[in-house]
């Protein structure tokens, strides 16, 4: 792009122009710099109301998300409004092309234009038929899922499949979030790696919503999925997505920008996360199971011996020890951590997430020895991502 181009005033004539032609998909205002420290993204979409064609402002909050509708002028004005005082980064897309404009010090901007590859086409918008209608990320008339069995031919999930089909929406709509925090690259595809991918819902899902933005590639260890998972993704036209068959401990990942690992048992979300670390991926996300390892090792403190007598406290105790441990030694690893609920337990049991954003350079004296002391207080002497990084309990 030209320099005497200002990238702010290009922005917003590609904005203008997708409101007035109805060929905005979406729009994300990230990397929040404002007075308010609650307020974590904003996610624009159109809306169709009595009143005419409108916009949805959904601001999501630490704890919150609040939803306010503006006309296609006052979406104009709202988002110059607030780029600058409140974010640093808007991220346009259309059907026919992406545009990110970034804001530096000092007044500087950057935009950075991405076209549909050629071949590939953009669906038209389709907004919402009302306020009172669901809004998914990924289209429940999406072919992979009926071709995978979680909807049928009128986009709705099938028989024993309603759990899944919002386990994917949710894990949809959080992943949104969590790239938008990210500081992920702009300027190429990024590259996504979900391992133990199993029979590939939500790798199908990463792909659908990332579209020409990314490579994604789903690892599991049998070989019957995998080639099951690659016919599925030929079929249904996701020329970015594939999958190869092999184990977390033994797969090969000199390079990722977002690494993904749900309900991989045990020591495996531990040998994930290291690979994660170790390709200097900017996101990872991991969805614990079956904490087993740190349980033979927990030795009771004084103040907790009569209860953790029972063996479900111990059980529990043994979940809590090993999550937080992982969340402190990817902070010490150079992360910022969440680590939240991701789906109701009606939907599943295993719903625990960690989300790591690489923040800050690694080796923290102060992490370190927060991390020591609560592997101390629960007697804790080797665990495996510990192992992993080279961190020592024992200083």
């Amino acid at each position: 792009m030209s320099e005497n181009i200002d990238p702010r005033a290009r922005f917003f004539d590609l904005l203008r122009a997708a409101v007035s032609d109805a060929t905005l998909v979406k729009l994300t205002l990230g990397k929040p710099c404002g007075a308010d420290a609650t307020l974590q993204n904003i996610f624009v979409r159109p809306i169709a109301l009595k009143a005419g064609p409108h916009f949805a402002f959904v601001s999501r909050h630490a704890t919150r998300d609040l939803t306010k509708n503006f006309s296609p002028e006052e979406t104009i004005a709202e988002i110059d409004r607030r780029l600058g005082d409140d974010f640093l980064d808007a991220h346009l897309f259309t059907t026919g092309q992406t545009a990110q404009l970034e804001l530096k010090h000092a007044g500087r901007a950057r935009l950075h234009l991405t076209k549909a590859i050629r071949g590939e086409t953009t669906p038209s918008p389709r907004p919402a038929a009302h306020d009172r209608a669901k809004h998914h990320l990924v289209s429940a008339d999406a072919s992979w899922l009926r071709a995978l069995g979680v909807t049928n031919d009128r986009g709705r999930p099938r028989q024993g499949m309603a759990d899944k089909f919002s386990q994917i929406q949710k894990f949809a709509e959080l992943l949104s979030h969590l790239l938008n925090e990210a500081d992920l690259p702009s300027d190429r595809a990024l590259h996504v790696v979900d391992m133990g991918a199993g029979k590939g819902y939500l790798t199908f899902a990463i792909a659908d919503i990332l579209g020409n933005r990314a490579t994604v590639e789903g690892i599991e260890a049998r070989p019957e999925l995998v080639a099951l998972c690659n016919r599925l993704a030929q079929e249904n036209k996701l020329s970015n997505l594939k999958f190869s068959a092999g184990h977390i401990a033994d797969a090969s990942l000199p390079a990722a920008d977002v690494l993904i690992a749900l309900h991989a048992c045990d020591t495996a979300t531990d040998d994930a996360l290291a690979k994660g670390v170790a390709a200097g991926a900017k996101l990872i996300v991991v969805a614990p199971c079956c904490q087993k390892e740190l349980r033979p090792q927990l030795t009771a403190p004084p103040v907790l011996a009569a209860a953790l007598r029972h063996g479900i406290f111990q059980e529990r105790s043994a979940e809590f020890v090993t999550d937080a441990l992982r969340a402190q030694l990817l902070e010490w690893a150079g992360y910022k951590t969440k680590v939240f609920e991701f789906i109701s337990t009606e939907h599943t049991a295993k719903n625990l997430m960690i989300a790591a954003i690489k923040a800050h350079p690694p080796g923290d004296a102060a992490i370190a020895q927060r991390a020591r002391d609560l592997a101390h207080f629960y007697g804790i002497r080797r665990q495996k991502l510990a192992a992993h990084l080279g961190f020592a309990f024992a200083p």
